[in-house]
């Protein structure tokens, strides 16, 4: 220890005019049993900086790279650990800079959203939680775009928020800390293309565009005859409902009527074909570059028993394709999500409870994804935090439409007992 002590005044007295920077881990900081090294080096030689490296104990080197530049994750034991991250430069020269370290209990982030080494549009939404072998839990998760550049950060296990980012390349850190004092991060490397074919509609429940049908046993072929005043199926859409709301202006949903187990279905021409929003797409630059969709909406039912089950679908045409990811929460027939089978015309169990809180407002992200070999992947369901990766491919089928739609739909139960649902900060994401 002595000879390892005296190395570190060599080198730091010796070289000064070189330097290294650690960003993390904090010095005297309790941390998780995976720990995130970012740190950076810089010398005064005329040909720089040849490799960084660090050592967790003396003459235990466990890791270098070429470059001034380091980022990379340790697993470690439980224990308290002498660090160095160490410089070494192409004249010979070396400098250190020492990181205690209190590796304490265990934790974990788990990251559904985005995909490491993925290229995203420039809304980027981060799904993750955190588990910690703390008695006391999980206090806090955060997402770090670069080395100490905190983003966002929120209380408790879950995390879903969505980040606007200029283009380039992101080595992204979600990171929890538990009650404990300890921590644990999941790195996550992105591409952010700034790409015009990408944005977000926000708060689209609030938005002109959307139009109801009734949907009528067996075949639940859109009723041509129905009207929204009966008497086989009724409905209403109301917007700027003060309460129940979060943002203040939540939109209502109907449906009665006289016809057992009839539904009733809304829809909104977000881009192309009859746009509702002022993308047309005329020229085809849009709709062809789109391939990832989010729906994030909050909804809110006093009662979902009286429910048969309530619907959130995603809509995509182009190329003569038609791509529907359809997802339904069935309620009364078991409390478990589906999702919907175009070619075959059916609905498929997931296995995924669907089990949404009554008299309080449930949080919905859908993420779907139309891939480069033209399939429909369904990649994930998050309700209340619960984050449940499907990754299901289906197949299209053929159409003469064009553009993004999305749906909302309510069915109707055995009695076709009226209820209503109210919707929120219904955010739709494209890229």
């Amino acid at each position: 220890m002595k000879k390892f002590a005296l190395l570190l005044a060599v080198y730091s007295g010796a070289l000064a005019s070189a330097s290294v920077s650690v960003s993390a881990p904090a010095n005297g900081s309790t941390v998780s049993p995976m720990v995130q090294y970012v740190a950076s080096a810089s010398s005064s030689c005329p040909s720089g900086v040849s490799a960084m490296g660090i050592y967790t104990a003396p003459n235990q080197l466990v890791y270098t790279v070429q470059g001034p530049k380091l980022n990379t994750l340790l697993t470690l034991n439980p224990g308290v650990y002498h660090t160095v991250v160490e410089e070494w430069d192409n004249c010979g020269g070396a400098s250190v800079t020492p990181v205690t370290i209190t590796v304490g209990s265990g934790g974990n982030v788990s990251v559904t959203a985005p995909k490491t080494n993925s290229a995203v549009s420039s809304t980027v939404q981060y799904v993750a939680s955190a588990s910690s072998s703390c008695a006391k839990g999980v206090s806090a998760m955060g997402i770090y775009t670069a080395p100490g550049q905190l983003a966002y950060k929120t209380q408790g296990a879950q995390l879903n928020a969505l980040l606007t980012l200029n283009p380039g390349v992101y080595d992204t850190v979600v990171q929890e800390w538990d009650n404990c004092g300890g921590s644990a991060v999941a790195p996550v490397t992105i591409t952010v293309g700034g790409s015009s074919t990408s944005g977000v509609f926000t708060n689209l429940h609030q938005q002109p565009g959307w139009t109801g049908y009734g949907l009528l046993p067996s075949l639940y072929n859109i009723c041509n005859s129905c009207s929204p005043s009966g008497p086989q199926v009724t409905w209403a859409m109301t917007q700027n409902i003060s309460s129940p709301s979060l943002s203040g202006n939540s939109t209502r949903m109907d449906i009665g009527g006289e016809t057992v187990n009839s539904d009733v279905l809304w829809n909104n021409h977000p881009i192309g074909d009859f746009s509702s929003q002022g993308m047309p797409d005329y020229n085809h630059s849009i709709v062809p570059n789109l391939h990832n969709f989010t729906y994030d909406v909050y909804f809110y039912v006093e009662d979902p028993g009286v429910s048969q089950a309530v619907e959130f679908d995603i809509n995509q045409f182009v190329g003569g394709y038609s791509y529907i990811w359809g997802h339904e929460c069935r309620i009364a027939g078991g409390n478990e999500w589906d999702i919907w089978d175009n070619p075959g015309q059916k609905w498929h169990p997931t296995g995924v409870a669907c089990n949404p809180l009554p008299n309080a407002w449930n949080h919905l992200v859908l993420q779907v994804q139309r891939t480069s070999d033209n399939q429909l992947l369904f990649q994930s369901i998050t309700l209340n935090g619960v984050s449940s990766t499907l990754n299901y491919y289906e197949n299209p089928t053929t159409t003469t439409w064009y553009g993004v739609t999305i749906n909302y739909q309510q069915d109707g139960n055995y009695e076709q007992t009226s209820y209503s649902v109210w919707l929120d900060k219904l955010n739709f994401t494209y890229w």
